[in-house]
C-alpha cells in the first residue's frame, strides 16, 4: 500500500491519547525484556530470534536460544519540529523501514536515510550500517540518533545519548552488530517529505569525469542550477555510467502520472533510457528493492514471460532473500552446476566506503579484475562536527573521516572459481585493495581478514574496553566472531 505523504501537522487530542498508550506499552515491554533475558540460560550465548535478515554471511548452526524482541516494532510517538529544532520519533529497534515509512509518510516525515531494502530494521541499520541517495547530505543512519535504550550483555538497559554516563556505548555501538548489545528503541531525527521526487540522470563517458561530477554535487548540493536532495549512480561499464539527482517535489513536473517500476518496468534500465522522471516519494524510497537492486535477474525475474507471471506484490528484496537462503541450505542449483561440468562460484557480496579521490582508481580496478556489472554508487560524508564529538573519526568502529567525502561502492554477484584458486580468493584481493586505498568495508558478508588485521581496520582498541564494560561475561558473540567466524 503506497502511503500518502501530507504536510506536518499537529497532533490532535485522539493523537496524543493514542501516543501516551503506546508509551505505556512500550514501557512495559521494557520492563519484560529485562525478565526475558534473564530467564535465558547464563552459561550459553544469546543471539536474537529474528524472522528476516539482510546479513549475507552464513551463520554457524547454533542451539542458542534466542531473544524475542518483537514487542519494539513500530512508531511510538512522532514530535514535530519547532524553534528550529527538528522532528524526532521515537520507535522501536525491530522496526523496518518499510513499516517506519507507512508510519511516518502520513505524518509528512521521512527518516534522515532510508536504506534501500524494505525489510532493513532502524535498529539493525544503527549496530550495521546504512546507507541510500540521501547519505551525501545526511551521512549514515545511526548519525540522525539523538538517543537508544540499549540492552546490553549484562541483562540491563541503558540509555546510550552522545553525552553522558554512556556515551562510550553511543559512539562504539555503530558497526558492533550485536555484540554489544540491541538498540530496543531510538529516538531519531526525521525530515519533511514531499509527494513526489524528480529524477534526472546524467551520462558520464569517463569514472574521472563522474567523480568530478560527484565531488562538485556534494560540496553545492545543486547540479546545473536545481537543487540535489538525493545523489547515487550506476556504472555500466567504464565508458557508461550515470548519476540520478533528485529532489523533492510537490508536483509532476510535466509528466502525466508518476512512473510505475513496481511491476513490467525495471528501474535501473530506466536509467539508461530516461533523462528525467518523477516518482511518487513511497515508490523513490522502495526503487532499489521492487529488483534487489538487478539481484533479480539471476532469479529469472527480469525475463519478461517470468515477469508476467511473478505475482506483483512478491517482487521484493525478502522474497529474493528467501529463494537466497533455501540455496544456501540445501545448494540445489549448485549441484546442478556440478552435474553440468561448470566451475563452483565465489560469493561477492559487498559494499565499501571509498575516498572520493580514489573512487575512479579502485571502480577501474575492480571493472578490470572482477567480472561484475552493473555497479551501485553511492556519496557519503559524515554529518558536520559537533554531533557526537570533535574527534577526526567519531565512530571508531567504522572510522571514516569527518571532513572527508566517500562513495560507497556495491557489488553483489557470484564470480566462477578459476583453477588453482579457491573459495574467498577474489574476496581477499578486494579487501587488499580497499584497504591500500584508504577505504572500510562493510561487514553484513563475508570477511576474511585476520584477526589483528581486523582490530586495526575496526576500532579494536575502542571495542576491548566497551565490550567489557556492558557485557562482561561474553553473552554476546564479539564482534571478529560475529563478522569473520559467523558465529
Amino acid at each position: 500500500m503506497t502511503a500518502m505523504v501530507t504536510t506536518p501537522r499537529v497532533a490532535s487530542l485522539a493523537d496524543r491519547r493514542q501516543s501516551a498508550d503506546r508509551l505505556h506499552e512500550h514501557e512495559r515491554a521494557l520492563e519484560q525484556v529485562k525478565r526475558a533475558y534473564a530467564a535465558l540460560p547464563p552459561d550459553r550465548p544469546v543471539r536474537l530470534a529474528k524472522r528476516t535478515s539482510n546479513l549475507f554471511r552464513t551463520r554457524s548452526a547454533t542451539d542458542a536460544p534466542g531473544l524475542d524482541l518483537s514487542a519494539f516494532r513500530g512508531v511510538v510517538e512522532v514530535r514535530p519540529g519547532r524553534d528550529r529544532q527538528p522532528a524526532t520519533a521515537l520507535v522501536g529497534g525491530l522496526t523496518t523501514y518499510e513499516q517506519l515509512v507507512d508510519e511516518l509518510l502520513p505524518h509528512g516525515y521521512v527518516p534522515l536515510v532510508v536504506p534501500q531494502l524494505r525489510t532493513i530494521t532502524i535498529g539493525g541499520a544503527v549496530t550495521g550500517l546504512g546507507i541510500e541517495a540521501a547519505s551525501f547530505r545526511n551521512g549514515l543512519p545511526h548519525e540522525s540518533v539523538l538517543q537508544m535504550r540499549i540492552l546490553t550483555g549484562d541483562g540491563e538497559v541503558v540509555t546510550a545519548t552522545p553525552d553522558g554516563e554512556h556515551a562510550d556505548l553511543f559512539r562504539t555501538f555503530p558497526n558492533s552488530y550485536g555484540s554489544l548489545g540491541y538498540a530496543l528503541d531510538l529516538v531519531i531525527e526525521l525530515e519533511p517529505a514531499r509527494p513526489y521526487v524528480a529524477l534526472r540522470h546524467v551520462r558520464f563517458d569517463s569514472l574521472e569525469a563522474l567523480t568530478d561530477a560527484v565531488g562538485d554535487v556534494m560540496a553545492s548540493q545543486t547540479w546545473d542550477g536545481d537543487r540535489v536532495d538525493f545523489l547515487d549512480g550506476v556504472v555500466f561499464s567504464a565508458r557508461e555510467a550515470y548519476l540520478s539527482l533528485g529532489r523533492w517535489t510537490d508536483t509532476l513536473e510535466g509528466q502525466a502520472r508518476p512512473s510505475d517500476y513496481t511491476g513490467a518496468e525495471i528501474f535501473y534500465r530506466s536509467i539508461q533510457s530516461r533523462r528525467t522522471d518523477v516518482l511518487t516519494a513511497h515508490d523513490y524510497l522502495w526503487r532499489w528493492d521492487t529488483d534487489w537492486f538487478w539481484c533479480s535477474r539471476a532469479f529469472g525475474a527480469q525475463n519478461p514471460t517470468i515477469r508476467r507471471l511473478w505475482p506483483r506484490d512478491l517482487l521484493r528484496s525478502d522474497v529474493y532473500w528467501k529463494i537466497v537462503a533455501f540455496e544456501n541450505r540445501h545448494r540445489v542449483m549448485a549441484r546442478i552446476d556440478r552435474l553440468r561440468g561448470l566451475p563452483d562460484r565465489e560469493r561477492v557480496v559487498q559494499d565499501v566506503e571509498i575516498p572520493l579521490e580514489r573512487t575512479a582508481e579502485f571502480v577501474e580496478w575492480f571493472l578490470h579484475e572482477v567480472p561484475i556489472e552493473p555497479v551501485w554508487l553511492c556519496p557519503v560524508k559524515l554529518r558536520p562536527e559537533g554531533y557526537a564529538s570533535s574527534d577526526e573519526t567519531p565512530w571508531p568502529l567504522y572510522p571514516m573521516r569527518r571532513d572527508e567525502p566517500y562513495v560507497n561502492v556495491g557489488f553483489w554477484s557470484t564470480v566462477a572459481i578459476e583453477p588453482g584458486a579457491t573459495d574467498g580468493d577474489v574476496n581477499r584481493r578486494i579487501e587488499a585493495e580497499v584497504t591500500r586505498l584508504g577505504g572500510h568495508k562493510s561487514l553484513y558478508s563475508d570477511a576474511y581478514y585476520d584477526e589483528a588485521t581486523f582490530a586495526a581496520l575496526y576500532g579494536g582498541t575502542q571495542y576491548a574496553p566497551v565490550k567489557h564494560r556492558y557485557d562482561p561475561r561474553g553473552r554476546f558473540p564479539t564482534l571478529y566472531e560475529k563478522a569473520v567466524q559467523a558465529r
